[in-house]
């Protein structure tokens, strides 16, 4: 369970901060402290900190705008309260709090002045505050009941609905009255629309004070049992802080830590726990990248390999033909004009390359031509007499898969001019 640090901040830096230890239920974890506000620094280790700040200091009201939350909200509130406050807006902060049922906003407005200095005494402090809540927010909202505090001359007052408010050096009927909590019409005596007595709302009032003020204030509270439903009167032994601290640290109250004075995303911090896990995947990326790069490498020299030794071939085949830019193309282009399928270009590579060991072999053999449909390689060739041409049929069929033919010669100035059929077995 959560422990929390509330401290109530003075108004005077000279005098001494209160502060106590509580759990996220409101359950006190130690005594209230009262002393310089540096020594709460030392037990504020492995908790989070609360600050209640001045209430007479702060405004709260509220507000009904169509938006909700989120920055849109923080910048409509100085427009939507700018004729309820005296101050200029540019020099006050503005801090809202979690939309009601009726569809009403709350707000807490103060000083940036103000806003500045607690904050300044804080860090010199060496405490960092997570929260800094007015502290009459500390007055627990309970619809139909008002909820009242005395503590040293002020009066806490939260009506249950949207009134919380601090006045100063009053006495609790007087502050009701202020408030619009008690009228001058007797109990049953008011009336609806059609004459019948009109059934009134049940106003009960929750009382929380310090034994002596709890005398002093007898015939106040003699007189609100006689104005309203009922009277509940709570004594504080150990001052108004364990009561404001129950109540806070469990969420209630408008935090002011909000828009330029909300927390900055520590993105260092967030990110530390996975600083060896980023560079692991880091070293892993740089391996895969230099791994892919070699790969690509060692394929493109081989690529280059096997175009080289395709030419060289080509050229053997068909001398003084032009370079090949297309391996593949010119395969592609031999395959669909012999209108084959993957047997049949094997047969044609395959007497390609016994052609091109027989013309290497009879070099003085030069091709003109080659054509290829249905399995039958035709090679128009001229040699400088039938001998040579004879050899070149011979090496083809030594190959044992090839079967080669003279089907014509012709004996053209001093060279004769063929054409040789090769067939597979």
């Amino acid at each position: 369970m959560a422990e929390y640090l509330v401290i109530r901040l003075p108004a005077d830096a000279g005098d001494s901060a209160h502060w106590i230890a509580v759990d996220s239920d409101g359950t006190r974890r130690g005594p209230p402290v009262a002393g310089p506000l540096a020594e709460a620094a030392a037990d504020s280790r492995d908790r989070k900190v609360i600050v209640l700040v001045p209430g007479a200091d702060v405004l709260t009201t509220s507000v009904d705008l169509p938006v909700k939350a989120g920055a849109r909200l923080h910048a409509a509130l100085p427009y939507a309260l700018e004729e309820s406050v005296a101050e200029d807006v540019e020099q006050l902060h503005f801090a809202a709090g979690t939309r009601r049922d009726q569809g009403r906003t709350p707000v807490a407005v103060v000083s940036r002045g103000l806003m500045d200095d607690w904050l300044a005494r804080l860090v010199d402090a060496g405490i960092d505050a997570t929260k800094l809540i007015p502290e009459y927010h500390g007055l627990a909202r309970i619809p139909g009941t008002i909820s009242l505090m005395l503590d040293d001359g002020l009066v806490f007052i939260n009506d249950g609905d949207d009134t919380e408010l601090v006045m100063q050096d009053m006495a609790p009927g007087d502050a009701l009255v202020a408030i619009g909590a008690l009228d001058e019409t007797p109990v049953g005596d008011e009336e609806d629309d059609a004459g019948d007595a009109a059934p009134r709302a049940p106003r009960h009032l929750l009382a929380w004070c310090a034994p002596a003020d709890d005398e002093r204030f007898q015939h106040d509270w003699n007189a609100l049992r006689h104005e309203l439903d009922s009277v509940d009167i709570k004594l504080l032994p150990d001052g108004a802080l364990p009561r404001l601290a129950a109540t806070v640290a469990t969420g209630a109250g408008i935090n002011l830590l909000q828009g330029q004075y909300g927390p900055k995303a520590e993105y260092s911090g967030m990110l530390a726990p996975w600083r060896h896990a980023a560079m692991l995947l880091l070293a892993l990326l740089v391996v895969a990248t230099g791994a892919k790069a070699v790969n690509v490498y060692t394929l493109s020299q081989q690529e280059s390999l096997l175009r080289d030794q395709f030419q060289s071939d080509y050229q053997q085949i068909a001398p003084g033909a032009p370079a090949v830019e297309d391996p593949l193309r010119l395969v592609a282009s031999l395959r669909s004009r012999a209108g084959g399928g993957s047997g049949t270009s094997q047969v044609l590579l395959q007497a390609l390359g016994q052609l091109s060991k027989a013309t290497t072999q009879n070099s003085d053999a030069r091709i003109e031509a080659i054509s290829f449909r249905s399995g039958i390689v035709d090679v128009r060739l001229t040699a400088p007499n039938v001998s040579v041409l004879d050899g070149i049929r011979r090496t083809v069929d030594e190959s044992g898969n090839f079967k080669a033919r003279i089907q014509s010669t012709d004996q053209v100035d001093d060279r004769v001019n063929s054409r040789i059929q090769i067939q597979a077995r």
